[in-house]
């Protein structure tokens, strides 16, 4: 008996370390900018017992200033000098490239910590923009990449970098077994460091940030039926929040983080629910014979927008979120659902369907134009960068399922893809953390 309690944990324990394994990802930019602002980023600096630091920060920093499309980091074979601080620098050599922003640093083991220093220099003008010092581990190397890549692209555009912050996704995959396994995983924004959440046999859906990015709730079918979860990432613990007969789904965080609004069908028909999360109080916020469903609120917590086809199609509605009349969003196609809100509210990201085709589309909410951004024929799930300046959605390639990313002009695009074999679905963009 103990021995088949062994081996079934053993056996769990090697699905749990697969699962997590092949939930790494990997991104294609297969759309740039012309015109990207030219950058020169210099090989970091070391000073340690190693051969090399254990992270390439230079090298983690040209990524991410390249993903967003804004800046072209010049290829590394094209250097002409290889300085770590603001004394050894050239400007002249710089000018010559043509790039007009340089960035330097050196990274030193100090006992079991690294100081990692950087600096940003005006190439024309010939002066430092912003310089800093950080202490970190060796485990958060890759973060102080991200943050030094956030201090860059903010200097440098006047908007806040999103390289810091976190994806959850879905991946379903199968291990000797017809039967796909399905799991909750979450990732740094360029793939790296991916962790699973929870995994399951049964689908897992909505996956929905806290706002201050702790804690995740989500959909699981584990039961056989839909149950809302929210599940807090340092501690793992979890609590199950909404298992009423029927429809259970759809969970959005308020910007406040007291409430979720949710779609449940409890009464009959798929209504939108506000639940408070302390005392599970709920306050139904439609009612109508038609379907209200994926609802999301506004940045500033005065609305509901959410998908209804009480039209007679599927459209884009929106509700005061203490309740009342709902009204219309989107006129332009026979197809609009699974609204999001961008971060400072003036506009909106849904999927568009016309025909057999399902494309994500953002509305200018004060000018009623609608743009649409991507040319896949499945595309679905949008969701907003907390900067306002990426969407990040699943579509199809190749016949399998992966995640991507568009520029809120849809000039950018990125493909991200599993490592390994399995597909991606349900992608959600996390919120700014805070330190």
């Amino acid at each position: 008996m103990k021995r088949g309690i062994l081996l079934s944990s053993l056996l769990m324990l090697v699905l749990l370390l697969m699962g997590n394994a092949r939930a790494a990802l990997t991104i294609e930019i297969t759309q740039g900018v012309e015109g990207a602002l030219p950058i020169a980023v210099v090989p970091f600096g070391w000073q340690g017992p190693a051969m090399a630091p254990p992270e390439d920060v230079a090298a983690i920093i040209a990524a991410d200033l390249t993903r967003s499309g804004r800046f072209a980091p010049l290829p590394e074979k094209d250097l002409l000098a290889r300085p770590t601080d603001g004394s050894m620098v050239n400007f002249r050599d710089w000018r010559l490239l043509g790039a007009p922003n340089l960035v330097v640093g050196r990274v030193q083991a100090v006992g079991d910590t690294y100081k990692v220093q950087f600096q940003l220099f005006d190439v024309y003008r010939e002066v430092q923009q912003v310089g800093f010092s950080f202490n970190v581990t060796r485990k958060d190397l890759r973060k102080i990449a991200h943050r030094i890549s956030d201090i860059i692209y903010e200097t440098l555009t006047g908007e806040k970098g999103a390289f810091s912050t976190r994806i959850a996704y879905v991946t379903a995959t199968q291990w000797q077994s017809r039967q796909p396994f399905y799991a909750l995983n979450v990732a740094d924004v360029d793939g790296h460091n991916a962790s699973l959440v929870v995994r399951s046999r049964e689908p897992i859906m909505s996956p929905a940030w806290s706002p201050d990015g702790r804690r995740l709730a989500y959909v699981s079918f584990e039961n056989r039926r839909p149950i809302i979860f929210i599940q807090d990432l340092f501690t793992a613990k979890r609590e199950k929040v909404s298992a009423f007969t029927g429809i259970n789904g759809a969970p959005a965080w308020s910007p406040d983080g007291t409430r979720l609004a949710m779609s449940l069908s409890k009464d009959g028909n798929s209504e939108i629910y506000v639940m408070h999360i302390g005392s599970k109080r709920l306050q139904r916020l439609t009612n109508h014979n038609a379907i209200d469903t994926e609802p999301s609120w506004s940045p500033d917590g005065r609305f509901i927008a959410f998908t209804s086809d009480r039209g007679g199609r599927p459209q884009v509605y929106r509700v005061s979120s203490q309740g009342g009349n709902a009204e219309r969003v989107t006129f332009d196609g026979r197809y609009n659902a699974r609204p999001r809100y961008s971060p400072d509210g003036k506009k909106m990201v849904f999927i568009n369907g016309e025909g057999n085709r399902f494309r994500v589309a953002v509305l200018d909410l004060a000018s009623g134009m609608m743009q649409i951004l991507t040319n896949g024929a499945l595309d679905e799930s949008p969701s907003f960068a907390p900067n306002g300046s990426m969407v990040l959605y699943a579509t199809e390639h190749l016949g399998r399922g992966v995640l991507s990313a568009v520029s809120i002009d849809g000039r950018v695009k990125q493909r991200i893809a599993l490592q390994e074999q399995g597909e991606a679905r349900e992608p959600a963009w996390g919120p700014f953390l805070t330190d």
